[in-house]
């Protein structure tokens, strides 16, 4: 699989990674056999990062993460997120002693001496410019707790801030046919910096698979059903904020231009991995099935002219009201 230099980290990673937030909870069970099976079938496929948060599941995916690397001679890079455990709408709540607390705690679930990296973890707005915050980080990376550290952000703008400091390696932000606005600065002025991207929700939590319908329904213990209108967190992480009828109706749309041979979700990851400044697009999977249907987008040519044109289209004229304006 192709591999990409990850900012300043040193790193190269491949293009399609794993997001793991779904092998620890908010998407419906995953047990601990398929979370394995579905671990190794990335890694065995070229896999080189591993996204994941101590809040998955409550430290779950993290566990699940270290059980898998175990037997394993050469290790991913695994980048985790740090923050969340606090009151997320407290900014008060990012202080020296709170971060070393979450940091030393997914050193544990991951049995590391030094972390990956660690990604601010969609913090209240204050923090994104708050200089102790960076400090501190700054502080982690000098006593080898962590290698290298970044933001994870629900606005292009969120993004913009963190870009104004020099510590910061690597921005991850919800990218997908139906989440345009980081191409405008945010992309640019990354690459810019030498800061890596990873793009999450690239699938708009199942959206561009192309398989549901309005009738479609979730469990109860899956964010898609609880979180459709922000009830938890941040409505951005479900269906990228698109309402689900509105992304039911344009999904079919991205299927049709994606053609019947293609698979529309890698099709849609394609368009992600193509953007300028894109180191690694993010996707879950629940089971193996999945993980190789994300994995061929990898060997996948890239989209033709008018399959982009025809996409912008489609955004311009279906999504953009949605969701352009707010982030």
């Amino acid at each position: 699989m192709e591999q990409r230099p990850l900012g300043r980290t040193g790193a190269d990673v491949s293009v399609i990674g794993l997001g793991t937030w779904q092998l620890g909870g908010d998407w419906g069970d995953v047990d601990e056999d398929t979370a394995g099976e579905v671990l190794d079938a990335a890694l065995d496929a070229g896999v080189t990062l591993l996204d994941t948060a101590d809040v998955y599941g409550d430290g779950r995916s993290e566990e699940r993460i270290r059980k898998a690397l175990a037997p394993r001679a050469d290790r991913p890079f695994v980048a985790t997120k740090a923050g969340r455990r606090a009151d997320p709408f407290e900014a008060a709540q990012y202080t020296p002693e709170n971060l070393r607390a979450w940091v030393d705690r997914s050193r544990r679930n991951l049995g590391v001496d030094t972390l990956d990296l660690v990604q601010l973890h969609c913090p209240p707005p204050a923090v994104y410019s708050d200089q102790r915050v960076y400090d501190t980080l700054d502080g982690f990376v000098a006593d080898g707790s962590i290698a290298a550290y970044g933001v994870s952000v629900e606005t292009a703008a969120q993004g913009l801030t963190a870009l104004e400091h020099e510590g910061v390696q690597t921005i991850q932000v919800i990218l997908n046919i139906f989440r345009r606005k980081p191409l405008e600065e945010l992309l640019p002025a990354a690459q810019r910096a030498g800061v890596g991207i990873l793009a999450r929700v690239p699938l708009a939590s199942g959206l561009l698979t192309g398989k549901y319908d309005e009738q479609t329904t979730f469990p109860a213990d899956d964010h898609r059903n609880f979180n459709r209108n922000g009830e938890a967190f941040d409505v951005g992480e479900t269906f990228a904020g698109v309402p689900f009828e509105v992304g039911v109706e344009a999904a079919r749309e991205v299927a049709a231009i994606a053609g019947d041979a293609v698979p529309t979700a890698a099709f849609a990851l394609r368009w992600v991995i193509d953007q300028p400044g894109v180191t690694t697009v993010i996707p879950g999977a629940r089971n193996v099935t999945q993980v190789r249907g994300n994995v061929a987008a990898a060997t996948m040519a890239p989209l033709s002219d008018a399959q982009l044109a025809d996409l912008e289209r489609l955004y311009d004229e279906r999504i953009r009201a949605h969701v352009h304006d707010r982030w």
